[in-house]
């Protein structure tokens, strides 16, 4: 069994920063936050996150149970009063006491939409330093291991 084909993007996103444009695709996405930040910018980042067509977040680090809220809320206002559905919920997990590549792991191996395909992974890192090759060495190592792990 192989591993779904993804493509990984990464993005620097300091504490309070000006949020990027960010074309819209079914995504899923991973929140690293190494920052403490405003519950004002959290809530703009996590409506971002929902109108970028994330399906799945993940969040991770400082006071990451908040973002697993944030989201949830986020998404609820995006469709005002309709009914939540497979195709407009946006599942959401945080991650408090797990090293990063149990993330990792979980966005390989159970992230997943029940009816969509979500190819596309987005790492929103929020740390004073710019860290994509680090971060996305890190994630595609979870992922080859993964790989070597189901070929054997």
């Amino acid at each position: 069994m192989s591993l779904r084909e993804e493509s990984v993007e990464y993005i620097h996103l300091p504490a309070g920063s000006a949020l990027p444009p960010l074309e819209p695709a079914l995504r899923r996405v991973i929140v690293i936050v190494e920052q403490d930040v405003t519950s004002q910018w959290q809530d703009e980042v996590s409506e971002w996150i929902v109108d970028s067509g994330c399906l799945y977040m993940m969040a991770w680090g400082c006071n990451c149970s908040s973002w697993d809220d944030s989201v949830d809320w986020a998404n609820l206002k995006r469709i005002g009063g309709a009914e939540l559905t497979d195709d407009n919920h946006v599942m959401t997990t945080w991650h408090a006491d797990e090293p990063l590549s149990e993330v990792f792991f979980h966005c390989l191996m159970c992230a997943f939409h029940p009816t969509l395909d979500l190819h596309l992974v987005t790492i929103l890192d929020v740390n004073e330093q710019e860290r994509s090759s680090e971060i996305v060495s890190a994630y595609n190592q979870q992922h080859k291991s993964l790989e070597l792990g189901n070929s054997e």
